[in-house]
């Protein structure tokens, strides 16, 4: 039971980590010049936030289970 909770707390964790770092970058200007590139911009953080945050919970977990 704890284990489970553990992970999810994790992932959790480093969901809102890497939202926080990934919040700084203003990728609205990295985008084509088209219109509501702001909105799609913040959608684009919110989906490499989720990718990151599991990456990085997942090289956690094996790093924790491993040894």
């Amino acid at each position: 039971m704890f284990k489970e909770v553990s992970r999810i707390v994790l992932h959790f964790i480093m969901f809102i980590f890497s939202f926080y770092c990934l919040s700084s970058l203003d990728l609205a200007k990295l985008l084509l010049p088209v219109e509501n590139r702001v909105a799609k911009a913040q959608f684009l953080v919110i989906l490499l936030s989720l990718a990151l945050g599991y990456l990085s919970a997942q090289f956690i977990l094996a790093i924790i289970y491993k040894f």
